[in-house]
This record gives C-alpha cells, structure tokens and sequence, in this order.
C-alpha cells in the first residue's frame, strides 16, 4: 500500500449558482495528519471499502449454493442478503397442482372434508414445510411422486382452528421435491456461520388485474392469517441469529399519495404480525423515486410519503430503502451543476435525449436528503436500494430485454447521491453484479476499483480557504483546487490535507463508512456565485472523478 505522505485533492470553480450554506461547526477528527509531519514515517493505509454491504439474492434448494454465494459476498464486503417473497395467489380446485393429491384425490379437496369453503390459494415458494406448520384438525402433509406440499386450511373469520362464520380458505404450500431443503432455513443457517444477516421475503397479495401498480386486497384477511402462519413457522423452525428479519416485497412509490394507502395498510398489519413472533427482528421495505419530469414525484412529496411508510413499523426496527431508479431512468444521478448535461445513454433510453435538468425534477440527493428528513424521529432507519443495472441497450445484455449490466463508474456516481443512507443494499447480486454481460462482471469491476474514492460532498469556504471534502477511500489525500476569479481567470492550486475524520458518517447520522478530509488553500476571493469541482487522489495513489459543487 502506499504510505500516507506526499498524494494530492483538485478543486475548481466556475459561475453557476449558489448551493445551500453548511454548518461551519468544527468535528472532533478522528485522525488528524499534519503537514509539518511529512518527514516521519506514516502509517500504512487500511483495507479500502466499497459502501454496498448488502444485496438482493435468489435463493437456492442446495446448502452448498447458498452457503458459497454468501461467502462470496462477504468476501466482497458485504454482510447482508435479501431474497423476494411469494405472492399468496387465488386459485381454484382445478387449478391446484396436479401433484397435490390424497389418495388420488385433489388435496385442496380432501382437506377441505365438510367444511364450506370460500376460496383456494397457492403459495408455491419452493420449500419443504415442516410437520410444525400443521396447526390445524384439517391441515395436511402431502407426499407425491417425490413431490411436497402442505395444505393450511384458514378460518374466514376468528383466530385459531375455528371460523366464526363458518367458512373457510384453503393455500396449498410448497411444491418442492419431497427432498429439498427449505431455501430459507439454508440461507439463515449460512448467514448464522458466516455472521451475515438474512432477509427472508414476506408473503404477498397478488396484483389487481386492471391497475397492476396496486395489490388485490379482496382477500386481505385471508392473507393476514396466512401471514400468521407463516411466521409461526418461522418462529418454530427458523429462530437463528442468522435471520435478521423479513422484506416486504410489495412496492410502491415514495410518495405521499393516498392512492397508494392499501399497500401500506399491508406493511402495518405484517408489521405488527413480524412483531409479535419474533419480537426482535427487524423489517426493510423498498420504495422507490421516480423523478421523471413526465409524472414524477417532488422530493417534499417523498419527504411526506417516506414518514407514511415510517408509521407503519408496529414496534419494530423498519429499514426503508429506497430504490434510487437509476436502473430503471426514474431516477438521476447527477449534481445541481450538472443540469445542463446531457443525460447518459442508458437513461436516454427511457426518458429520451436531453438534459439532466429537463428529464428529472431533482437529482437523487435531494430525494435522500428530504428523506433524511421524513424520517426524522420516527425511529425508522434510511437505507439505500442502489440498482445495481441499467436499462438495456444494445451493448449491456445481461439478464432481460429490459435492463442489462451496468458499469462500476456508474455505481461510484450512484453512491455519491446517497450519502445520507446509513446502509446501502443492491438489486441483484445473481445476473446483474455477476453476469458478464460485457465481458467484466461488475463483482470483478469492484475489485479492480476498491480503492477508488468516492466524494459525497464537499462544502468549500472562500473567506477562510477551507474545503471540507466528504467520502468514501479518502484516507491519505492532499489537495488540487481550481476556481476563478472574480474577473473569470481560471486559477489552480495544490495542497496537502490537514486533517482525517473518519467518523465523520457516525457523528452526522450517516452512512458510517463516510470520511471527511480538510485541506485550506489559503483565502481567496471567488466569482459571485460560482461553482467548483473536486477530484481527490488518496492513500492509494487513485484518483476520484471530478465532482463539481455550488459555492455556500
């Protein structure tokens, strides 16, 4: 590793218009490296860090799979896994599995004996129930043809075994080889030895047929007892360490809209369902920006829609991450000064060509940063869900026509709009981080790139000539500055960083692998307005892309 001493930081400043005032209070620094202590032998800089430590994943029905794609991850930098739910979907006797049989007969049937039945569903998510989940007089296991199921019969009313109207549902569970291992049960396992955390995915209506964006709550009683059942499993086969807690996989936008009400009626109700079984796990939801021009939501609506979703928790620990929508052109990575860029051509594929400014109401900061807000005092935690792909183009295939493999620059300007998350996680570790769509896997990009620095933010003083710089990987940096005058003259300077905060992300709230670094170049006088750019070479000798800011 390179040592500490003799590495620079580059600043620059135009005219644009003027950023929002910083608190000029003064942090206690965490390590501080003078100038003057450049003849001493400096200590060697630490492992680099990426800020992803966490990922949606596919579950597989084999330990050893799961058990080496958590390794991998870790190894990666990541101690956190997610996998999506299965929808609880409305079926019919003649359209249960045809494997599900009792003597030749139709499960659903036989189980149901005498009693009136209302409705029929399916859970098929892969796995093997235990006799535990049995609660009931009617409930069934059923083995055929190497095939397993599990057949709950719900009451339509009333807690227990008995319905106080006397009707009932019955959800055939299961649909996995009668040798299988459960995915979940595995993953949580895996999670335990290696000390990750696991996030399995909570059931989930169907969709409404005429408004897709909205789920089928015509059988929302029928899904809470469900979910009763569900985590009464989990409880009794399932409590390991290793188990964090649980995902809704129902989305929405982060929005204030009412419209979207039935959907966080779902998120309190399990909530609280999560609560009560097992009173110490926590819960992540996942709504996302959309911040097109065309239909797009305004940051101070998200500021109000993510306090919504926050009040829903029911007693728990809920992590709202939100999608930043740079996968899927809802959202944009760009600064206040990058407006009248154009926007890039895997955006250009959704929004159409032009300019940052005329595509999206606001970059993805101000989303997170009213967010930040949103949630203050609510005891709800902000975390990131960075899209780890782009839409598709010609030249990214990966896993579908619609989105395809990005690039690992393209997550580093990603991170830079998040700063305010305490976690970030990404969509998807299997296809899009793994594929090798373009030749290079993004988990290779990263590796190759570890020690890259990211900037934040940066907050610059012309008065007094310090610039406070905010990152990640920014450990052993000193410091370039470019601005202009007040006459327009372009003007460059050189200087080293005096001092290292590496708790600057603990001490704001922040994402917690964020750093500060301060340099001062001396007080100088700036054009009325104007805006500057930040590049930072740090401990390794690595240089940051320019990062451009508005004068306080």
């Amino acid at each position: 590793m390179a040592a500490l001493a003799g590495l620079s930081v580059a600043i620059l400043v135009t005219a644009g218009p003027s950023s929002v005032q910083h608190d000029e209070a003064k942090l206690q620094t965490a390590e501080t490296h003078s100038p003057e202590a450049s003849n001493t032998p400096s200590p060697k800089v630490a492992d680099p860090t990426y800020p992803i430590t966490g990922y949606f994943i596919s579950a597989s029905s084999r330990d050893a799979t799961n058990y080496r794609k958590l390794a991998d991850i870790k190894a990666s930098g990541g101690d956190t896994v997610i996998t999506f739910g299965i929808s609880l979907q409305p079926a019919t006797l003649d359209s249960i599995p045809p494997d599900c049989l009792i003597n030749g007969k139709n499960c659903a049937r036989v189980a149901a004996g005498s009693l009136s039945i209302d409705r029929y569903f399916t859970f098929l998510d892969g796995s093997n129930w235990g006799s535990s989940a049995l609660k009931c007089p009617n409930d069934r296991k059923v083995t055929h043809k190497g095939q397993s199921f599990s057949v709950l019969v719900l009451p339509k009313l009333g807690q227990g075994c008995v319905s106080s109207n006397g009707k009932y549902d019955v959800v055939v569970v299961g649909g996995s080889s009668s040798s299988a291992i459960d995915p979940s049960h595995s993953l949580a396992k895996a999670a335990t030895k290696l000390g990750m955390k696991f996030f399995a995915g909570m059931p989930a209506p169907a969709k409404r047929t005429e408004l897709p964006y909205l789920p089928d709550i015509s059988y929302q009683e029928t899904l809470a007892a469900f979910t009763e059942r569900f985590l009464s499993y989990q409880a009794t086969t399932n409590d390991t360490p290793g188990l964090a807690g649980f995902y809704h996989h129902t989305e929405m936008p982060l929005t204030d809209s009412p419209a979207f009400d039935s959907i966080l009626d779902i998120y309190r109700v399990q909530n609280r369902a999560i609560h009560r079984y097992l009173p110490t796990r926590q819960a992540v939801v996942s709504p996302y920006i959309d911040a097109r021009v065309d239909g797009g939501i305004s940051p101070e609506k998200a500021r109000k829609g993510i306090r919504r979703i926050a009040q829903t928790a029911g007693g728990l620990v809920l992590n709202i991450a939100i999608q930043d929508g740079m996968g899927t052109g809802k959202g944009g990575a760009f600064s206040g000064s990058d407006a009248n860029s154009a926007v890039d051509p895997f955006a250009a594929t959704i929004v159409g060509e032009g300019t940052w400014g005329n595509k999206y109401l606001a970059p993805n900061k101000d989303y997170f940063s009213a967010a930040a807000s949103g949630i203050s005092g609510t005891g709800a935690v902000l975390w990131a869900n960075l899209e780890g792909m782009a839409p598709a183009t010609t030249a990214n295939g990966c896993a579908d026509s619609l989105r395809g493999q990005t690039t690992k620059a393209r997550l580093d300007r990603q991170l830079q709009q998040m700063g305010t998350a305490k976690k970030v996680i990404s969509f998807m570790w299997d296809e899009y981080f793994t594929c090798q769509g373009t030749g290079t896997s993004l988990t290779k990009q990263i590796e190759v790139g570890l020690t890259t620095p990211i900037i934040t933010d940066t907050y610059f003083f012309p008065e007094s000539g310090r610039v406070e710089i905010v990152g990640f990987n920014l450990r052993g940096s000193t410091a370039t500055l470019k601005w202009s005058s007040q006459k327009g003259q372009p003007l460059e300077k050189l200087v080293k960083a005096s001092s290292l905060n590496t708790a600057y992300g603990l001490q704001k709230g922040m994402n917690p692998k964020l750093q500060m670094i301060t340099v001062n170049v001396g007080a100088i006088t700036t054009k009325a307005k104007g805006t500057y750019s930040v590049k930072v070479t740090n401990g390794w000798g690595v240089k940051s892309t320019e990062f451009r800011s508005l004068v306080s």
